[in-house]
């Protein structure tokens, strides 16, 4: 019995130092103009000031929390969203970027994410949707979008709505330390 008691202190401390070397494999989706690129750029330490829509994706790794994240950012337009599904495999979390400014195409982006939440391949992935433009006036706050998206119908997985500014970078860490806190309490 003590061996096994001191066993699981180890497992424990392993776990604990795997942690700091920890790679999650991240899917930053949303409709274009969104603020994707803009997030990651800012996530990234990046100037966000020189971005172009994206035509397929970009990758960056990213430090938060002790995990280190590879983010795929992933272009939104119609015409590329069919194709999102060829970078499900070995998702670990989602990262879902809405314009809650934009309020003509808040359905559409619902539509897009409650699709995406229906994915075999994403079942149980946790989802952090980012209420983006916040500081536009007119825009949508997180619980705001949390009704109008119907996101408390997903009870197979961990959602939550976090507020923020890609352009100044508010709230960005904050989803992200969530999302993270989450992944760890789960591993």
């Amino acid at each position: 019995m003590l061996f096994r008691s001191g066993s699981m202190g180890l497992l424990s401390l392993l776990r604990n130092l795997k942690k700091d070397d920890a790679e999650l494999r991240i899917l930053m989706l949303g409709l274009d103009n969104s603020g994707k690129t803009t997030a990651l750029k800012q996530l990234a330490s990046e100037d966000p000031s020189t971005i172009t829509p994206t035509q397929g994706f970009n990758i960056k790794s990213v430090q938060s929390a002790g995990f280190k994240l590879n983010v795929w950012d992933i272009g939104g337009q119609k015409h590329i969203r069919p194709y999102w599904k060829n970078y499900y495999a070995n998702t670990d979390a989602i990262v879902y970027m809405v314009d809650s400014a934009d309020v003509q195409r808040i359905d559409e982006a619902a539509d897009e994410l409650t699709a995406l939440m229906g994915e075999e391949g994403l079942a149980g992935v946790p989802t952090l949707v980012y209420a983006n433009k916040q500081d536009l006036l007119g825009a949508k706050t997180a619980a705001e979008l949390m009704v109008e998206m119907d996101l408390v119908q997903f009870k197979d997985r961990w959602v939550h709505v976090e507020a923020c500014s890609a352009k100044t970078g508010d709230g960005l860490e904050q989803g992200m330390q969530k999302l993270m806190e989450q992944k760890a309490s789960k591993a």
